[in-house]
């Protein structure tokens, strides 16, 4: 145990003085200066995304002063890139139905399908039969869709044949 304790005293001791390191300055008329201060050092760490077919973005910083420096990185998930690729996917592999139904979990995309005539699939559903199941069911339309906004506020608009309510100002 004591043998175990004096090579990690001294390592330590060693790696603190190969870590201090000093800045000579000479000039030619007033002789030498030493400085025991090194220059700061905090670099933003490199995040290398190696793969082009993923869906993130690298953002990394660093900050240094004369005390303390800290340097940080993360990754962002873009979410409407992830959707468009299991969108194809599925599609790839035959699965239409499934495909479109990815894409309209975007409120984008599921007023879009609905100002086309061809309203989102819900739970196997098509079609006109589709559209009654989205206004008997209204919280489950996507967050942010401009369309059947009466129906999924539940407000007193009893009119649930028209899928495109006017919003009230």
């Amino acid at each position: 145990m004591l043998r175990l304790f004096t090579i990690l005293f001294l390592t330590l001791i060693i790696s603190t003085s190969a870590l201090a390191q000093t800045n000579t300055v000479s000039t030619v008329s007033s002789g030498t200066v030493t400085i025991d201060k090194t220059p700061p050092t905090a670099s933003s760490p490199s995040i290398v995304i190696n793969n082009s077919d993923v869906c993130k973005t690298a953002y990394s910083a660093g900050v240094q002063t004369q005390i303390l420096g800290i340097a940080s990185g993360i990754t962002v998930t873009d979410e409407n890139c992830e959707r468009l690729k299991l969108a194809r996917s599925l599609y790839g592999m035959g699965m239409k139905v499934a495909a479109v139904s990815t894409m309209c979990q975007d409120a984008r995309v599921f007023d879009a399908m609905l100002m086309a005539g061809t309203p989102c699939p819900y739970k196997g559903t098509i079609g006109d039969k589709a559209l009654a199941e989205w206004k008997k069911n209204p919280q489950d339309i996507p967050s942010g869709a401009k369309l059947m906004v009466s129906s999924r506020k539940g407000s007193e608009v009893p009119n649930n044949d028209d899928p495109f309510p006017q919003e009230s100002n």
